[in-house]
């Protein structure tokens, strides 16, 4: 568990962090009235994202798990149809396939990037096909912002015909051979939660190259309503589209997104450099790929260690987490399938999440360093 912090001044994991222009746009945003799912920073804001992710079309909603969900209704997956999953991802990754009433199959990581690992595909995807089952998506998690194996998994991808929606929720910032992850394929998600690298309190997008899939998303989003004076409706919608008010947060942040990537990587390098000659290792970044770090793992060299620190942080009011424990192991799961070695469960055992925060100072980075360092098992 990760503790309860009662300090005033806790350092905490990876808390927003505001430069200040967004109280001045909220407030202009409240002035002229917009407080509204739509609105003149609604637009901007999906301008900007869009721009900064060369995706042709963003559209905001209210959360990452929306946007998910809403990926998979562009694509017509259909109940009974097979969805492919990280399972070394957070639940709202998966949670979206039983909303549609689709079967999750769980995929293992490698053990470079810590995700989506091909070969443990591929094999998910031959037996699908062979108990004749229809493969429906693949939906790939840049972990932590690391990216994914990408040609690998795209190679696969496309020679099973199976589309891919990546889960690029904690990736905004992070490139795959300079182009921007949540763009790598048809469509793709980010999120603004709170904990992200920026933030608009609550909120995610969904990214895509394709005009049909935007505009399916836009009306999904906005309770499936036809073009009509009164309220038609011929499907299912939802209450899924971003307000002007939390868009105006999001503005503001936009404008130091770079400066918060490399806030985040400075703290990855200085842990990393603080702890070379320790048994401490780090989700690796692979050749052409850069990753924004928005969260720094370590991994001890036995959960013995893990634990031991974890604890020594908590009581010096230090917020710290597991990594995320394996969907396959998760109770809500247990009856799904999974396929590979369990790396995942493993590293979940001897792997701590360190404060990652772009605000992080340096005497508070040094006390964690300290901490860990006087508490290796």
């Amino acid at each position: 568990m990760a503790g309860v912090l009662k300090n005033n001044h806790p350092i905490l994991l990876s808390p927003p962090h505001l430069c200040g222009k967004e109280q001045q746009l909220v407030q202009d945003a409240i002035q002229s009235n917009w407080i509204a799912p739509i609105g003149p920073y609604l637009n901007q804001f999906e301008t900007s994202i869009a721009n900064y992710t060369h995706s042709h079309y963003c559209v905001a909603l209210v959360s990452g798990t929306s946007a998910i969900h809403l990926a998979l209704k562009c694509i017509d997956v259909k109940a009974g149809e097979v969805v492919f999953c990280s399972t070394f991802t957070f639940i709202a990754s998966a949670n979206p396939i039983l909303y549609e009433n689709a079967v999750p199959y769980f995929i293992e990581s490698e053990a470079n990037t810590w995700n989506m690992c091909p070969k443990a595909l591929e094999k998910a995807i031959i037996k699908t096909i062979e108990k004749q089952q229809k493969p429906a998506a693949i939906i790939l998690v840049h972990l932590y912002g690391n990216p994914a194996n990408m040609v690998a998994i795209k190679t696969i991808a496309a020679l099973y015909n199976i589309p891919i929606i990546e889960d690029a929720a904690e990736a905004l910032g992070s490139t795959y051979h300079q182009q921007a992850c949540g763009s790598l394929t048809d469509i793709g998600i980010i999120s603004f939660n709170g904990n992200k690298i920026i933030t608009t309190s609550g909120g995610g997008a969904l990214l895509t190259h394709h005009e049909a899939f935007a505009i399916k998303a836009k009306y999904l989003a906005t309770q499936a309503r036809e073009k009509t004076l009164h309220y038609e409706h011929t499907q299912i919608g939802y209450n899924y589209r971003m307000s002007n008010v939390v868009a105006a947060i999001g503005c503001g942040q936009m404008t130091v997104i770079d400066e918060r990537v490399a806030q985040r990587r400075a703290n990855f390098e200085t842990y990393k450099h603080s702890f070379k000659g320790y048994p401490i290792t780090f989700q690796q970044e692979m050749q052409d790929t850069f990753t924004n770090r928005w969260l720094t793992a370590v991994v001890f060299k036995d959960p013995h260690s893990k634990n031991k620190v974890q604890e020594a942080l908590i009581t010096q009011e230090v917020e710290c987490r597991p990594v995320w424990k394996p969907l396959h192991t998760q109770p809500v799961f247990k009856e799904a399938l999974y396929e590979g070695d369990g790396f995942s469960a493993q590293l979940f055992e001897k792997a701590l999440c360190l404060p990652s925060g772009s605000n992080l100072t340096e005497n508070e980075i040094q006390k964690i360093i300290n901490i860990v360092v006087d508490n290796l098992a």
